[in-house]
């Protein structure tokens, strides 16, 4: 029901109780809603809220002639003709609206409390303490008003501030405030006298053979980079180290910070810190576990329940020069379109092969 300022008003008061100022804002309206059906059974319903049962009658009439077959103002009828004890009458007009509205409510309640009561002396009390309002039609709502609409907003958005507020107290959500400083290093982590003292084992073979300057200053640099966020830069680092002559306690440690760092995100991702694949084809083992996101299309693609895979043709949207084709394994089906697309994946040599593959994380399309 779409009302103007006037019956909105009126809605409003009513809704609030406020039935005697209702009428006082309706009734000098009347030459200016001598054909409106919402005029008529607003002020007929107010009425017979208002206990003014003749001029709900009388409202409520004019609104059925404007338009017979409308529910509210039927229901409203039948609530004054079980007043006066019409029952007959009552349910003619009850039965009438649920021809029209077969779950009606109110028609449905009504019926049931006089197939149950009617003609007893249960049905005079019920009568007596009031309880017919229960079956009279709603006054409409008016909608909300723009101070009660910026009021709820104000009481929402405070909601929300404080919920959010307990939530970064108790640990459980990040502080949106609070710049990404530096992360807190473990002490786990820092080395020891002993671990700068001997930094370097004896002998063996290794694919990386550091100093004991240089495989301190890897480490150290290792986390720099991991303080920093910049964990698939460090994760490089890590790897040389345990690829090299380090001592078991400097390895130790760099296996710990492994252990400690992040798997991103396309959000989160450092594009700065993206290792290419002509990159990681020169040194695999140096980027064992590295997360990469590369862009290419895919083909000969293969989905079953548990697994996607494809051949990923690197660069090859744009310039259609293929840079290299990497397989690229998901562990769960994911659809692929045709179109160009990036992969986030890690980074894993294939044994004895010289070659990657990428452990499949997350796709995007639309690029």
């Amino acid at each position: 029901m779409r009302l103007d300022p006037i019956l909105t008003k009126a809605c409003r008061l009513a809704r609030f109780g406020k039935f005697e100022a209702a009428l006082r804002v309706l009734q000098p309206e009347v030459l200016r809603y001598e054909r409106s059906f919402n005029y008529h059974y607003i002020l007929g319903a107010v009425c017979l809220y208002a206990g003014d049962f003749g001029g709900a009658l009388t409202y409520l009439r004019i609104a059925h002639e404007l338009k017979s077959r409308n529910p509210l103002a039927i229901l409203g009828l039948a609530a004054l003709f079980l007043r006066r004890g019409d029952v007959s009458r009552a349910v003619d007009l009850y039965l009438e609206v649920l021809e029209s509205e077969p779950k009606n409510r109110v028609a449905k309640k009504a019926l049931r409390i006089i197939r149950k009561q009617a003609g007893t002396d249960a049905f005079s009390s019920w009568l007596e303490a009031g309880k017919l309002a229960s079956l009279y039609p709603a006054i409409p709502f008016p909608g909300f008003s723009t101070k009660e609409k910026v009021g709820a907003l104000g009481v929402l958005l405070a909601a929300c501030a404080i919920g959010l507020g307990v939530m970064v107290f108790m640990g459980l959500a990040p502080n949106p405030f609070r710049t990404r400083g530096a992360r807190d290093i473990p002490h786990g982590l820092m080395l020891t006298w002993e671990d700068r003292t001997a930094p370097v084992g004896d002998g063996g073979f290794y694919r990386y053979v550091l100093s004991p300057r240089q495989a301190i200053d890897t480490y150290d640099r290792a986390l720099s980079l991991f303080s920093a966020h910049r964990d698939e830069a460090a994760r490089i680092h890590l790897n040389r180290i345990l690829g090299s002559n380090a001592a078991d306690g400097l390895k130790n440690r760099a296996r710990l910070m492994l252990s400690l760092l992040e798997t991103p995100g396309f959000d989160t991702f450092r594009r700065d810190d993206n290792v290419s694949h002509a990159q990681a084809w020169q040194d695999p083992p140096l980027h064992q576990g590295v997360h990469v996101i590369w862009r290419g299309i895919a083909s000969n693609v293969s989905i079953t329940d548990r697994e996607t895979s494809f051949d990923f043709l690197l660069g090859y949207d744009a310039p259609r020069i293929v840079e290299g084709i990497v397989p690229v394994v998901f562990d769960h089906a994911i659809p692929l379109p045709g179109d160009p697309l990036e992969v986030l994946g890690r980074i894993v040599p294939i044994e004895n092969d010289g070659r990657i593959r990428l452990e499949g994380i997350a796709i995007r399309t639309n690029l």
